[in-house]
């Protein structure tokens, strides 16, 4: 009996686990922007104090990452995701971690746990003071990834981890 729950048990956490590496909520297929909506705007605070709006970087390519200072795979994924932020690319990467949301730390508690990240010194991580941000790109776990062409729409939204190869690939797809 106890052997029948275990194999329950963990057959239910294989199928959630898959589920986050499914194929998400795609707004668009490829490069093209038909159908595309426009990206939630925000304007948010990084972790120095100096406010960022995606309207700052029109006409630019966006690639965000939702994460969660909680998450193991998003705690794996933050050196890769620094050399991709420190690279030469046609896009911007920008991250965001919501403060007080989903069981993540309130901001004072955070930014004393990042000081003491060392894979991460290239990020950029903005703060979205209790989620507001997150749920307009309804992100529903971590990690999640943007991808924002350059007239400000957003083309796919993608739960779970995605490596830096296929983030640059999918931008090579986007106009």
């Amino acid at each position: 009996m106890v052997k029948k729950i275990m194999l329950i048990g963990l057959t239910t956490l294989i199928v959630i686990a898959l589920s986050a590496c499914s194929s998400g909520n795609r707004v668009s297929d490829g490069g093209s922007t038909a159908g595309a909506k426009s990206a939630p705007d925000f304007t948010l605070t990084d972790l120095d104090g100096k406010t960022h709006s995606l309207k700052d970087y029109a006409g630019q390519k966006v690639y965000v990452k939702f994460w969660a200072s909680w998450c193991s795979i998003c705690l794996a994924g933050l050196e890769e995701v620094n050399t991709l932020a420190k690279e030469d690319k046609d896009f911007v990467v920008l991250t965001i971690v919501a403060p007080g949301y989903k069981n993540e730390k309130d901001t004072e508690a955070f930014k004393k746990w990042f000081n003491g990240v060392e894979e991460a010194p290239d990020l950029t991580v903005l703060l979205d003071e209790g989620g507001k941000i997150a749920d307009q790109f309804q992100v529903r776990g971590y990690p999640t990834s943007a991808y924002i062409d350059a007239s400000g729409q957003l083309i796919q939204t993608l739960p779970g981890h995605v490596g830096n190869e296929q983030i640059i690939e999918k931008f090579a797809t986007i106009e």
